[in-house]
C-alpha cells in the first residue's frame, strides 16, 4: 500500500474481511506485468466518523476495478471531512499533493462516483483539461468518463461546453441577483445586520434583546465609556454576539457606526479609507428602507459624535496589504509573524512591525520599510546570484514496451533571482523566499536613551534552499476558486 507520508489521520477502521480481500487484490498486482499502467485511488468522504465506512468501500471497489483494467494501483489519495463543493481537486491535501508534486508518478486517476470526485462541472473540466495535458486518464467506476475511450472522450466535450456556460453564467446571475436586491425593500438574501431578524414572511423585523444592547451602548457611548469597556461589559454578561465569537471593540463599532440601524439598507465602502458601510440609493438617489429604525436620525448622528470624540484616526488602508514580506518576517523572542500597526496624529501617521505573542506587541520596530530594504539587501546578496530554474512536466511517450516514465524537468530561464527580483519586484522575493521556507528573525533590542529599539535581523535557510527556490508554475491557477 502506499505510504506517502501526507496519507495522515483520520485514519479509516478496516475489518477482518475487508483486509482479506485487501491482500487478495494486492496479491493478484504482483502478477501484473512490469510496465502495467500506474493508477492513484481517489477516495474523498465530506463527513468521516468512528462508524463510517464509505472510504473502505471506495478503495476496494476502486482497486477491483483497477485489476479488471490491468492497473498497478501506486497510490491512494484519501480526503476525509473535506467538501467536495468548496474545495476542487488540486486544493485537497492528499489529492493535490499529487496531482501538483507527483504527476510522473502515475498514469491514471481513478474515482469511484462523480459526486465523490468533484460537484462542479467547472472543476471536472479544469481536471479533463489538466489530464490531457499531462497525459493522464481519468475513469470513473459508476459513470461513463473514460478519456482512452471515443465515448468518454465525446462526453468531456459536452462537459466543458457545460462547464463555460456554467462559469460564464454563474457571475452573471450572482451580479444580477446582488443588483436586484439592493434595491428592494424587501430582505431576500443574505445575513441580516445586528439588531434585526426576519419574521415568517422574509421581512425584516427589529430583534429586541439586540435593540436594548445597542441602545444601552449608545448611553454608555453618549457617557464618554470606551468601545473596549462596553465589549468587556457584554462579555461578561454572555450577551450573544449575534454572528459566533466574541464581543471585541472593533465588532462593536462596526455595529454601531452601521446606516443600517436607522432601517436603511447598506453595503460595504470598498474605498481603501477605515472600514465603513454606507447606504444604497435607489436608482432616484433615494435611501432603500428596508426595516424600522432602531434609532432616529438623530439618535445615531449623536451616537456618530460621542464615538468620534474617543476614535483613534486610522490611516488609510492600503491596497494589496499593509505588510510586505508577511511569513518571512518573524519576531526572535516569539516565533509569530511580524506585522504591520499604524498609529495616527494629529501630525503624522507612525508604522510599526509588531509581533503577536509577546505583551503589546514587543518592542515595536519603527521604520517598516527601512526593515524591507536590510532584508532585500541581505537576501540579494545571499540568494541573488543563483540561477533561476523553472520546473516543467514531461509527459511520458507509448512504444511497444509501454509508457515511458514522465519526469519532472528542470530548465534555466538564464536569469539570476537577483535579476527576477530588481524587475519583478518585492512581492515576487516575498513570494519566493516563502515557498523555499526562507525566514528572517527580527530582535529589537532597547537602548538607553533612545526610544526606538536597535533593531537586528537573522536570516535562516533550509538546507536544500537552492531546490525549494525552483519555481513551480501553478497549472491550476486558471482554475475555479
Amino acid at each position: 500500500m502506499d505510504t506517502d507520508p501526507t496519507r495522515t489521520a483520520p485514519r479509516v477502521h478496516w475489518r477482518r474481511n475487508d483486509l482479506s480481500l485487501l491482500d487478495e487484490l494486492l496479491a493478484d498486482e504482483q502478477l501484473l506485468p512490469r510496465n502495467a499502467p500506474r493508477a492513484l485511488l481517489s477516495v474523498r468522504l465530506s463527513t468521516f466518523t468512528a462508524d463510517t465506512t464509505s472510504p473502505v468501500r471506495q478503495e476496494l471497489d476502486l482497486r477491483r476495478l483497477a485489476r479488471e483494467r490491468g492497473f498497478r494501483v501506486v497510490g491512494v489519495a484519501e480526503d476525509l471531512n473535506v467538501s467536495a463543493t468548496r474545495v476542487p481537486p488540486w486544493k485537497r491535501r492528499q489529492l493535490g499533493h499529487w496531482l501538483i508534486d507527483r504527476a510522473p508518478d502515475f498514469d491514471v486517476l481513478l474515482f469511484w462516483k462523480l459526486d465523490r470526485f468533484v460537484r462542479r462541472m467547472t472543476d471536472l473540466s479544469v481536471m479533463i483539461e489538466w489530464c490531457a495535458d499531462h497525459g493522464k486518464n481519468l475513469v470513473s467506476l459508476h459513470e461513463a468518463i473514460d478519456l482512452s475511450t471515443a465515448a468518454g472522450q465525446e462526453l468531456a466535450k459536452v462537459i466543458g461546453g457545460v462547464a463555460e456556460l456554467e462559469a460564464g453564467g454563474a457571475g452573471t446571475r450572482v451580479a444580477s441577483l446582488w443588483a436586484y436586491t439592493k434595491t428592494q425593500s424587501d430582505w431576500l438574501v443574505g445575513r441580516p445586520p445586528y439588531g434585526y431578524t426576519t419574521d415568517a414572511g422574509g421581512k425584516l423585523v427589529v430583534e429586541p434583546g439586540a435593540r436594548r444592547v445597542l441602545h444601552w451602548c449608545r448611553g454608555a457611548a453618549l457617557r464618554g465609556v470606551s468601545a473596549r469597556r462596553m465589549a468587556a461589559v457584554l462579555r461578561r454578561a454572555r450577551v450573544p454576539t449575534g454572528g459566533g465569537g466574541r464581543w471585541t471593540a472593533t465588532t462593536l463599532l462596526r455595529r454601531l457606526r452601521s446606516p443600517a440601524l436607522c432601517g436603511w439598507r447598506v453595503e460595504a465602502d470598498t474605498d481603501a479609507g477605515p472600514r465603513r458601510s454606507k447606504v444604497v440609493l435607489d436608482r432616484k438617489g433615494a435611501p432603500v428602507r428596508v426595516a424600522d429604525p432602531i434609532f432616529s436620525e438623530r439618535e445615531w448622528q449623536s451616537l456618530q459624535s460621542a464615538l468620534g470624540r474617543r476614535a483613534v484616526p486610522q490611516p488609510r488602508r492600503t491596497p494589496g496589504g499593509a505588510t510586505e514580506f508577511l511569513g518571512v518576517l518573524v519576531c526572535a523572542d516569539c516565533g509569530t509573524n511580524m506585522t504591520v500597526q499604524r498609529t495616527r496624529t494629529n501630525q503624522r501617521v507612525y508604522a510599526y512591525l509588531r509581533c503577536r505573542a509577546c505583551p503589546s506587541g514587543g518592542l515595536g520596530a519603527p521604520q517598516p520599510g527601512a526593515v524591507y530594504g536590510a532584508l532585500s539587501a541581505e537576501v540579494m546578496a545571499a540568494l541573488g546570484a543563483l540561477p533561476v530554474r523553472v520546473r516543467e512536466y514531461q509527459a511520458g511517450t507509448a512504444d511497444r514496451d509501454g509508457p515511458a516514465d514522465a519526469c519532472w524537468v528542470l530548465s534555466a530561464t538564464g536569469d539570476t533571482f537577483g535579476d527576477r527580483w530588481r524587475r519583478e519586484g518585492a512581492g515576487t522575493m516575498a513570494d519566493d523566499l516563502r515557498r523555499a521556507r526562507v525566514t528572517c528573525r527580527v530582535r529589537r533590542t532597547k537602548v538607553p536613551g533612545r526610544r526606538a529599539p536597535e533593531v537586528d535581523l537573522e536570516l535562516a535557510f533550509p538546507p536544500d534552499v537552492e531546490e525549494l527556490l525552483v519555481v513551480k508554475p501553478d497549472v491550476f491557477a486558471g482554475g475555479c476558486p
